[in-house]
């Protein structure tokens, strides 16, 4: 348990910023090519997550961004770096084998960005909603909310058109419209979608029909002339975020639960994700101990409570899970190793009943989180990355995509607020 005592408020450049520990000392570090100064103040801030586990302590960093100071909380030893805010809305990220990084976003460009990353190019303007990209094999997959496509590319090129990319497989619309890909371990192509509502009947399964075919895992199966989208795990309300555990090859992914049971009910979780796995959505959910029955669902569950896959982790209700991504031996240091990061984007529902007329300083605050993984002990989860929400509960940025760089820093991306690329960058390496 990580202890505070009364927050004291201290002055940096002309803001009240208020600090929950005291500071013991502070250095001014300058970074020039990035355009804005770096105040980290030291504390004390110590978490033990098993015997096995070394200590991680943290520190409360200061960053300053067009005369505003925002004071996050991270790892000691690591500094949070504004890279660049020429990404509009950006989301999911994919660093490819020449080191260029790609972006999805919500306004309907793909950006390339190559080393230092602090300078974004569109490489492909879309109609619809690009919220992800995959690389394999010199094509490029990109999801989009009523398709997966296909284009040939070259890590490198500077642009594509769009003539050349081809539908590979259409999507339902509606609702939730974030469509996310990944290569596996395996080097096949994973692709998630969710229900479009709370209670939608809807079952990522061939018995259902088009559109009602989502709320899921699917695999990508192109041995044959037409691809296809193969259900690989079901009852997921909205699982943006999945990677694989880089030693057990294991895929987890992130949900998002339903809004109508009000602002603690139920809570988001983490799951292991395996073929024919079922989650139970949304005719069941996890109160945090039990499956229970929803009552919402208009039809009969397609499965048996005692069918439904438990989560091996959770997160308070309304906290909106986006990416998961594990950390592997190349990625910040041995403390993080094999650990699982989640971006919390952040509720827009507040304190009590879960709707947005309350008070906006209760919604769940956006953040980075560390799923600790144990062979003895159960999966602890704890804050990485915090300080995004002002006491007054504005956001100045919401976490969305991960990604390891191959700097061995660990990135990520906001789509609301200051909209752009940051990288947690590891000092003294």
């Amino acid at each position: 348990m990580i202890q505070t005592n009364q927050a004291t408020p201290y002055s940096i450049t002309g803001k009240i910023v208020h600090c929950r520990l005291p500071v013991l000392f502070s250095i001014q570090l300058h970074e020039p090519a990035m355009k804005y100064v770096v105040l980290i103040l030291f504390t004390a801030y110590t978490l033990v997550t098993s015997a096995e586990t070394e200590r991680i302590s943290f520190y409360e960093q200061s960053l300053t961004i067009d005369g505003e100071s925002y004071l996050i909380r991270l790892p000691r030893g690591y500094q949070l770096q504004l890279l660049s805010r020429s990404l509009s809305q950006p989301r999911m990220l994919t660093f490819l084998p020449n080191k260029d990084l790609l972006a999805g976003s919500r306004s309907g460009n793909i950006y390339r960005l190559s080393p230092p990353y602090t300078s974004a190019s569109i490489l492909l303007k879309l109609d619809d909603y690009p919220h992800s990209v995959a690389y394999y094999d010199n094509y490029l997959y990109i999801a989009q909310t009523h398709g997966l496509y296909k284009v040939r590319y070259t890590p490198g090129q500077a642009s594509i058109k769009r003539s050349d990319i081809r539908l590979l497989a259409a999507l339902p619309t509606g609702g939730h419209s974030s469509r996310t890909v990944k290569k596996g371990p395996d080097n096949r192509i994973y692709l998630s979608i969710g229900i479009s509502g709370n209670c939608s009947d809807e079952y990522l399964h061939e018995s259902y029909n088009f559109d009602a075919r989502r709320g899921g895992i699917f695999l990508l199966d192109e041995s044959r002339p037409t691809a296809r989208l193969i259900p690989f795990a079901s009852g997921l309300r909205n699982p943006v975020g999945f990677d694989w555990h880089p030693e057990s090859k294991t895929m987890y992914a992130s949900n998002n639960g339903p809004d109508h049971q009000g602002f603690h009910q139920p809570p988001e979780y983490f799951s292991e994700v395996t073929y024919g796995s079922f989650h139970g959505m949304p005719w069941y959910q996890f109160n945090g101990k039990h499956i229970r029955k929803d009552s919402c669902a208009s039809s009969p569950p397609p499965l048996p409570a005692s069918k439904v896959t438990l989560p091996v982790a959770t997160f308070a209700a309304r906290n909106a899970p986006m990416d998961v991504h594990f950390i592997d031996k190349n990625t910040m240091d041995k403390r993080f190793r094999h650990n699982a990061i989640i971006a919390l984007r952040g509720s827009w529902g507040t304190i009590s009943h879960g709707n947005f007329a309350q008070k906006k300083a209760s919604r769940r605050e956006p953040k980075l989180v560390m799923v600790h993984f144990s062979e003895k002990h159960k999966l602890i989860v704890s804050d990485l990355l915090s300080g995004f929400q002002l006491r007054n509960g504005d956001r100045w940025a919401r976490p969305v995509g991960i990604a390891s760089g191959p700097d061995g820093d660990l990135y990520f991306t906001s789509d609301s607020g200051i909209s752009g690329l940051f990288r947690l960058h590891k000092l003294n390496r």
